[in-house]
């Protein structure tokens, strides 16, 4: 979560989350090979990347020269698998992971300190894997929810036992300024930042579908310019494509980890 060292940062452009808490706010992919994946991600969606001072098992990704996304090569060192995780917001690690844990959630790795902030890696009862982030976000944070080049979703089989389960850790509709706003759609619930919308939990067909890749998970959307196209790269490039349509198409890495690339139209 570190910020991009090549970057010069001013004071006005540090954002922290003790004034943003409990939206998004970055997401990162554990990976076993980082030539593997920076090629593969480079030749779907475009990206190039950066290093970060956390060492050689970490990058950044840039979109049209706005941080993205980070990468980080720890899948084998630590035993976890290849994955998409999306990060929330908190003021404090040790209380947000504490509370998750009261509420029949696990902590996976963490808090440790990754300078200039403390993450923890944190699973919610059904599973899920999600990530917090305590500390100074990444650089030019507010270009990146600007152009909003990621989203996500979590599927679950209880779109309102998700919600109180991350609203009770993650301070959502509790009344305190800056706070993320909850509003029920149908059997979807759509969390708002500062009036835009940053994250849906969808009740969907998970217990009907044979499919073991639709678990309760966060699925991490990235906005591009040509769904098809990203499509066919995947399976040029090593991955492959599990679902496709006009709008958008789940996609496997070279690696194994799922993402989706939405059409900038649809978001």
């Amino acid at each position: 979560m570190n910020h991009d060292p090549t970057l010069p940062r001013r004071a006005k452009d540090v954002v922290s989350t003790h004034s943003v808490f409990g939206a998004p706010c970055w997401v990162s992919l554990t990976s076993r090979n980082l030539k593997t994946t920076e090629d593969f991600y480079s030749a779907v969606l475009g990206w190039r990347w950066r290093n970060l001072k956390l060492g050689d098992h970490f990058r950044i990704a840039l979109a049209n020269g706005v941080p993205v996304a980070g990468i980080a090569a720890v899948a084998a060192m630590w035993q976890m698998a290849v994955a998409w995780t999306p990060y929330f917001a908190v003021p404090d690690a040790d209380v947000a992971a504490s509370r998750a844990r009261e509420r029949g959630g696990t902590a996976a790795v963490g808090p440790l300190s990754f300078p200039p902030g403390r993450a923890a890696l944190l699973a919610d009862r059904d599973g899920a894997t999600f990530g917090i982030w305590e500390g100074e976000l990444v650089g030019y944070w507010e270009a990146w929810r600007r152009a909003a080049p990621t989203f996500i979703t979590l599927h679950t089989r209880n779109a309102f036992d998700a919600a109180l389960f991350y609203g009770e850790i993650l301070d959502w509709a509790s009344g305190l300024p800056g706070c993320c706003e909850v509003e029920y759609e149908g059997g979807e619930v759509v969390l708002r930042s500062q009036g835009d919308v940053v994250a849906r939990i969808d009740s969907g067909a998970v217990e009907t579908a044979p499919d073991p890749t639709v678990r309760p998970h966060w699925q991490v959307h990235f906005a591009v310019a040509d769904v098809a196209a990203c499509a066919r790269a995947s399976e040029k490039h090593g991955g492959s494509v599990l679902r496709e349509d006009a709008a958008e198409a789940v996609l496997r890495d070279s690696d194994g980890a799922q993402f989706t690339v939405t059409s900038r139209r649809e978001r």
